[in-house]
This record gives structure tokens, sequence and C-alpha cells, in this order.
């Protein structure tokens, strides 16, 4: 059975409908987060992957986009210029969608490879990173008053310490699994910066570069960097590749790491 790690979709689903028509033996698939928003088909998207999911066939993380779903539905933040999101909200559905995607992991790790959305920070190891992604994970799953989803946002605080508790945890939790892209040598998550590595505020590195990653012994599979492309190393796998932005959408065969693309149309002309 052939497993493929599918990068961002963002309601792509006419390229991942073509995409999987190429893949030789597509049994099973994961998906990196960022299921919806900007893309034109976020309901069927939804409805998909969900399917998939829930007959034993997919593993769908949550992306920073899909928290952004739950958090207009809640009525915790307004939808943005770019947003796709309505067809979702007024959807039959919703509820149960919502749920679902509430109920998604946070990372996943299978075969000796680590999945998340974004990044991992330099101190936790994969058994870390699984277990405090986890503990946002059941705090999303329980949160029926929106509590934690109104608790969320923000950048602070930007360096993990085993000593933070509350919601200040789950946030520093959030935000490296599903926002991060650059850390800074003491650790610290530039949570601004959205454009290439090479373009970094002097100091700052890509998280996966950084010299003390305990991870940087198990290959880490990621999405969420469009402006950094395709990331293909032996310990570390970068699969967003700009679908949504008129780019390619990316499959990896997880058993020979093998890549498959397929040209996307532009459903964006310029990242937020």
């Amino acid at each position: 059975m052939a497993t493929y790690v599918i990068g961002d979709l963002q309601g792509c689903w006419s390229s991942f409908r073509q995409l999987a028509a190429q893949l030789p033996a597509a049994d099973r698939y994961i998906f990196v987060g960022d299921l919806v928003n900007r893309g034109f088909e976020s309901l069927a998207t939804l409805r998909h992957v969900k399917t998939r999911v829930e007959h034993g066939k997919a593993v769908a993380l949550v992306g920073n986009h899909d928290l952004h779903l739950l958090a207009v539905a809640a009525g915790v933040r307004r939808l943005k210029d770019g947003d796709t999101l309505q067809e979702v909200l007024d959807a039959p559905d919703r509820d149960e969608l919502l749920a679902w995607i509430r109920s998604r992991p946070l990372a996943h790790f299978e075969e000796g490879v680590l999945f998340v959305h974004a990044g991992v920070l330099p101190p936790w190891t994969v058994e870390q990173t699984l277990s405090l992604a986890d503990e946002v994970h059941r705090s999303l799953a329980a949160d029926d008053d929106n509590a934690f989803l109104r608790q969320m946002y923000g950048d602070e605080p930007r360096r993990w310490s085993d000593d933070l508790t509350g919601n200040d945890r789950l946030r520093c939790v959030v935000n490296a699994l599903t926002r991060v892209r650059l850390v800074s040598p003491d650790g610290a998550m530039n949570l601004k910066h959205k454009g290439e590595a090479s373009d970094a505020p002097r100091g700052d590195m890509p998280w996966f570069d950084h010299p003390q990653r305990v991870t940087r012994d198990t290959p880490v599979v990621f999405g969420h960097w469009s402006a950094e492309g395709l990331v293909a190393r032996s310990n570390v796998i970068g699969l967003d590749t700009g679908c949504v932005w008129g780019g390619k959408l990316t499959a990896l065969r997880l058993q020979d790491r093998a890549l498959f693309q397929r040209d996307c149309p532009e459903s964006q002309t310029a990242e937020e």
C-alpha cells in the first residue's frame, strides 16, 4: 500500500483530483494541514478529506488556515480579504465539518517520519512534539465555549520553556506547529517573516537549520512555507509549493521519497 503526503491544499480540490489521478497505487494520504482557504473549493476539499479519514484512508493535520476557519465560525476572528471560507460557513453540514476539524491532530508520526504543518522548535524531541500537539488537540476538541480559541492568537511567548503553563503554553505550541518559519539562535520564533529564507532578518534561520535542533536525526515533513517552496533533504521535506498561488501541488510517496507534482491555476495573486 502506497502512502502519499500532500502539501497545502487550501481549497484547491480540482488540483488535488488531477494530481491524485497520476499517482501510482494511491491507497492512502497524509495531508499536512491547510485544507481550506484562498482556493475556491474549500467545501469540496473538506468533505472529501473527511470521508477519506473516516474510512481509514487518510490522516489530516490542522494548519493555520484550518484554525482560522474555526475562529471565524466561533466569532473570534473576522474574515480577511482573500478568504474563501463563506461556503463552508453556509454549508448545511457546517457544524459536522467544524467539529471534525477540531478533532484533527497537530502532529503525526509513522514509519520513522514526523509530520507537522509548519515546524518543530529546536529543543523538542519527537516524543515531546507529539505530546504537546496532543495537549492542543485535546484543548480544541473540548473547547465547547471557545475559550481556548479566544486566547489562541498572539505572538507571545516566542520562546519555548518547559515551565510554560495554561494558554501561554498552548499558544506557543500552536504557533510552532502551525505558523513558524524562522527562529533566532536562542530559539525564539519570528512569526512575521513570510518570504524566502534568503531574505530572513540577520541572525534568524529556518527552524530546520537550527544547529541545536533535537529532531535533526528524524525526517520531518511539513508544509506552510510557500515562499520557500520545495525543500528536499534527507532529514527535512517541505511540500508547500504554492498551489493556491499558481505554483504546484506536491505529493511525496512515503515509502521511497519519490516526488510528484501538478501545475495549478492561480487562485490568489499575493500572499498576505
